[in-house]
């Protein structure tokens, strides 16, 4: 999923870039280059939409940003406490399975006697 966000940004950075570049804040740039289309539309309201768009691209970097940043540190947080618990488990189950002398009866072999000759 993080890499699907990654891909979405880079997609609307570059686009955002393009955008950036055919506005011009003194109307010149690459959009007044679109005769045709500032025939139909008109100049001002094809730098309205330029600028619409350049407004939501900035939106959608910044929420998709948030978005994965989020994930990133929660799915950091989770493994975290994920293997915090793996180093819990393994304690107790080393615990259970040392023994513990203090518990356990000593068992002492019992003295031998010094074997002596026969006369």
């Amino acid at each position: 999923m993080i890499q699907f966000l990654t891909i979405l940004i880079v997609i609307s950075a570059i686009i955002l870039t393009f955008v950036v570049l055919i506005q011009n804040s003194k109307g010149g740039g690459l959009a007044a280059g679109f005769s045709s289309a500032n025939q139909v539309f008109g100049v001002k309201k094809t730098t309205d939409r330029i600028e619409k768009l350049t407004w939501t691209l900035i939106a959608i970097i910044v929420v998709l940003s948030i978005f994965s940043a989020r994930m990133i540190s929660s799915r950091a947080s989770t493994s975290n406490t994920t293997s915090q618990v793996d180093i819990e488990q393994a304690q107790t189950q080393q615990q259970a399975t040392t023994p513990v002398e203090s518990q356990q009866p000593q068992q002492t072999a019992p003295e031998e006697q010094p074997i002596q000759p026969a006369n």
